[in-house]
């Protein structure tokens, strides 16, 4: 495998991890996206909004090419967890347009430069900083998977829906008496064990 390959296989794999993500929002209410629904406060237009901060800090900060638009929620002085959330003020149709600009200034970073082009993470230990474009699209797969995998189940808790995207779920073709009676018999496992 060559590093065009490799780079190319990353690349698509967090397109497609992107693309889950936001998927995640369709259908729902402004209530639902917004909502949270752990004791953290893991809410699925906090989560896009995240992921789309992250985006513009390893794929723009870190090789020097800063995102044309102020994020004022990164800024010093803000409250910690600000990019976890949408305020009042910021619109679904804002989130999603800034993650699909985040994500438009990150392709053209990936496409821009080799893997084994340097790069450095002002925000970690000076030690751990200097950094290569291959080791941030795996650092940045890994999180926005993670981040995918809370928006799965934040949606479940919303309206029962899960699934890697529309039409293909990962999941047995089961109906929901099926569903029900699978977890009540893993509660039962469980209270045994209890």
């Amino acid at each position: 495998m060559t590093g065009t390959d490799a780079k190319d296989d990353l690349h698509q794999y967090l397109r497609e991890a992107r693309e889950a993500l936001l998927w995640k929002l369709d259908g729902l209410s402004e209530h639902d996206v917004r909502r949270p629904l752990t004791p953290t406060g893991t809410n699925l237009l906090g989560l896009v909004k995240h992921v789309a901060t992250v985006a513009v800090g390893y794929f723009g900060i870190v090789f020097d090419r800063p995102f044309p638009e102020p994020m004022p929620w990164i800024d010093n002085g803000r409250d910690d967890n600000d990019d976890m959330w949408a305020t009042a003020e910021e619109s679904r149709e804002q989130i999603v347009g800034l993650y699909h600009r985040a994500w438009a200034h990150a392709d053209a970073t990936i496409e821009a430069f080799p893997l084994d082009a340097p790069g450095r993470v002002p925000w970690w230990p000076a030690e751990r900083g200097d950094m290569t474009l291959h080791r941030i699209l795996c650092h940045v797969l890994c999180e926005l998977a993670r981040h995918a995998g809370h928006a799965d189940i934040v949606r479940e808790l919303v309206d029962g829906s899960a699934g890697r995207r529309p039409g293909h779920s990962n999941l047995p073709p089961q109906d929901e008496q099926w569903w029900r009676d699978y977890r009540d018999r893993l509660d039962q496992v469980a209270r045994h064990f209890g």
